[in-house]
């Protein structure tokens, strides 16, 4: 044995799973735009884990273009955010349409992103193989028995959204590599084209140039506006082209 495959042994956890027998797997993240483009290298590193898998993923229909021709997704199921603003009868058919497409994927892994309790209603109805999601600080009773791996994480410390993503994967014995977690967006030639010309009409000439986005959903995430044109100076004062 190398002294890699060494070191790897002694990482995996006594339940790891066998990645051999995956032949579908369902990834669930339902929260906003950045946070389901960070769950993009769950996606990858399970395609590199289990070449011959089919890997699902299930997010809010608003945020399906944050993953939408990831290379390594076979399917993408969604759910609409404003779907309890519709009536009971129509509700409850997009429900049973959803729930009805996901059972017949036959899922062997499931990986619940969030602490959404709609992960732990699909461990129980979807029944797959095997099940991993994050512990949960409160109803950890039923959270537990939901799934058969919860994956803990360090309390007090700081943890990178793409790493700790990528602890659901470690904890069922996937340990992802260093090129696995890069998020990837794909964009379709037309949407590019799009914004191309949109770029163009700004006085864009096809030169190299910086983005700044000031603004964020949520305040506690934005930078003040001091802080802002502090980086804007910094870039102008590097040359950077603005439009």
């Amino acid at each position: 044995m190398t002294e890699a495959a060494a070191s790897l042994a002694k990482l995996q956890p006594p339940d790891a799973i066998d990645t051999a027998q995956l032949k579908r797997v369902l990834v669930v993240k339902l929260r906003h735009h950045g946070d389901v483009l960070l769950s993009s290298p769950v996606l990858s590193a399970l395609k590199a884990a289990a070449p011959q898998a089919e890997i699902d993923a299930l997010v809010y229909g608003d945020t399906a273009p944050m993953l939408r021709g990831h290379p390594a997704l076979s399917q993408l199921h969604t759910l609409s955010r404003d779907a309890r603003k519709a009536g009971w009868l129509q509700r409850l058919q997009g429900e049973r349409a959803l729930l009805g497409a996901l059972r017949e994927r036959r899922y062997d892994l499931l990986v619940h992103l969030t602490d959404h309790p709609r992960g732990a209603l699909l461990a129980w109805l979807l029944k797959p193989r095997w099940s991993v999601s994050h512990e949960r600080d409160h109803g950890q009773w039923w959270w537990r028995r939901a799934f058969t791996h919860i994956a803990r994480q360090p309390r007090g410390t700081p943890r990178a959204t793409v790493e700790r993503h990528l602890d659901a994967l470690r904890r069922v014995g996937i340990h992802p590599v260093a090129a696995d977690k890069r998020p990837t967006l794909h964009t379709d030639v037309a949407t590019l084209e799009s914004a191309r010309a949109k770029l163009r009409a700004a006085g864009w000439n096809g030169a190299a140039y910086a983005v700044v986005h000031p603004g964020s959903r949520w305040l506690f995430k934005a930078r003040t506006a001091d802080g802002n044109a502090r980086v804007i100076e910094h870039l102008a004062a590097r040359g950077w082209p603005w439009c």
